[in-house]
């Protein structure tokens, strides 16, 4: 049962992460959201003890090789990320959906200035307003996400 639960989990993360690597037309490049830290923030907020801050760097290690980013760059950000979010889950749980939308917004927003720091101190990567794009779409996407995870966690009653 906990091996059927955990290859559901990583389902869901697999899909996230064929959202993420699937190509896209450059006008809508700089606003595609972060599915896979979205689908890990979820998980780690419904189920805390099923994903861990070592499953999201292993996630990040996954994202880092399949996009060609520095090593380490999205495994330290979604580290950094979900151990927040794990942290404080008992408090996140209580808002509403739209207050969650908010809050991963900044979770998001956060993740995002990591990496452009983390990018400009490797490849002189210099800002710009459009890098925080996807914070706004994540937090726009994120109750449909949320609803649908939440139905797919409860049919397949994952805990």
């Amino acid at each position: 049962m906990i091996n059927r639960q955990f290859w559901l989990i990583i389902v869901t993360i697999f899909f996230a992460l064929v959202l993420a690597l699937m190509p896209l037309p450059i006008s809508f490049e700089p606003f595609r959201p972060d599915w896979v830290l979205l689908v890990l923030m979820y998980w780690s907020l419904a189920v805390p003890h099923r994903l861990n801050i070592g499953s999201a760097w292993l996630t990040g290690l996954v994202i880092d090789l399949a996009t060609g980013s520095p090593l380490g760059v999205h495994s330290l950000t979604y580290a950094i990320t979900i151990y927040i979010t794990a942290s404080n889950y008992q408090k996140l749980r209580n808002f509403s959906i739209w207050q969650q939308g908010l809050l991963v917004a900044v979770f998001l927003s956060l993740h995002h200035l990591l990496q452009f720091w983390l990018h400009h101190f490797l490849l002189e990567v210099y800002f710009a307003p459009q890098f925080l794009w996807p914070a706004a779409t994540g937090a726009i996407c994120w109750p449909w996400l949320f609803l649908l995870l939440r139905k797919y966690r409860r049919h397949f009653r994952i805990r």
